[in-house]
């Protein structure tokens, strides 16, 4: 990867966080198994509680194992999305502005680089910035096989954070989270990921490190074409695999977020969850969804980003979120009080 640039400087591999490797061995049964937690953790009780409880033929809580569904929100919820963006945004700047071996169309450059800065400053967007950007991230992989596409996620994986030492984009799951999931998947839940990120990124992103299998992703599509489909509709194309090969159209992603987390529920499981964990609004209808549950006992949990000293959390933003989540009945967890460690001691703020 010593290639990769970003802001002018060389991303490197060296890391003193938790591996890829460690964090897929991180095994969680019973509730003497966490260590990234607080002792006095509300949300850890919790979660204790409730698998005890569902887990119990003789509660009243009780839910048999095939309707222990858990769906979870991957960016801010388990895994970095402030360093300085979401993951396949950044990804984009490197892919527009930094990548020697692909050429941009003007017009995305020029954007580029006017948003760039206020993405890495934080500044903010304007709302029709934020519905651009959103619209661009995949034009630039127009043509790529799904393949090929998977590898350049693999090989961005292996870049470092912006503004946390230590860390590589590939290993910045929050411990604590990956956790609950481990416990939660021993203990007979089966966990989904419903995200709005793009699928297939999704996919590389949590492959092999969480305890969710391939098919239990639920996130924003890709829009697809045959390199000789044309302008023939897909339901009506004979796809002839001696002469053809799919490849991203460059289309915008079909976006998986607020309501339309339910639509994927209800399309790709068929059940209503028992637990949900988000961390933003557009986790909304996939909280609210589970809390309408009424054949279960359900909770839903709700990260706030309220860690400034090993993260890049925004108090302002924490603040009005745990607000909304006592308005809303969802569970507040608060990343300073509640995680013992975030991706590791090692991993540092920047100065």
């Amino acid at each position: 990867m010593a290639g990769l640039f970003a802001l002018g400087a060389v991303f490197t591999t060296q890391t003193q966080a938790a591996t890829r490797d460690e964090i897929a061995a991180i095994q969680v049964k019973t509730a003497a198994d966490f260590k990234y937690w607080s002792d006095n953790s509300p949300t850890k009780q919790k979660i204790i509680k409730f698998v005890e409880e569902a887990t119990n033929p003789n509660s009243k809580n009780y839910i048999p194992p095939e309707d222990r569904i858990v769906t979870t929100d991957m960016d801010g919820t388990f895994y970095c999305e402030t360093a300085p963006l979401y993951f396949q945004e950044t990804m984009f700047f490197y892919r527009v502005l930094e990548d020697e071996n692909y050429q941009a169309p003007k017009k995305i450059v020029n954007f580029a680089k006017k948003i760039k800065p206020k993405v890495y400053n934080k500044t903010g967007l304007t709302p029709a910035e934020n519905k651009t950007l959103f619209q661009w991230l995949t034009k630039a992989y127009e043509g790529m096989t799904p393949e090929e596409y998977r590898a350049y996620v693999r090989k961005f994986m292996d870049t470092n954070e912006t503004g946390l030492t230590n860390l590589k984009r590939g290993e910045a799951f929050y411990l604590p989270m990956v956790e609950i999931y481990s416990y939660l998947a021993n203990n007979g839940f089966t966990v989904y990921v419903d995200s709005a990120c793009g699928v297939d990124t999704t996919r590389e992103l949590v492959g092999d490190i969480l305890p969710i299998d391939y098919d239990r992703i639920l996130a924003s599509d890709f829009v697809y074409t045959s390199t000789g489909m044309g302008k023939e509709a897909a339901k009506n194309h004979f796809y002839d695999r001696h002469k053809e090969k799919i490849v991203i159209s460059g289309e915008t992603l079909i976006e998986n977020g607020k309501t339309a987390k339910i639509f994927s529920i209800l399309n790709q499981i068929g059940k209503s969850p028992v637990l949900a964990f988000g961390n933003s609004t557009g986790d909304s209808g996939m909280l609210e969804y589970t809390l309408q549950n009424s054949k279960y006992h359900t909770e839903v949990f709700f990260v706030i980003c309220d860690d400034v000293e090993r993260e890049l959390g925004n108090l302002e933003r924490a603040k009005k979120d745990k607000a909304l989540a006592l308005k809303r009945g969802w569970n507040p967890i608060s990343m300073h009080d509640e995680f013992k460690t975030i991706y590791g001691d090692n991993v540092k703020r920047e100065k």
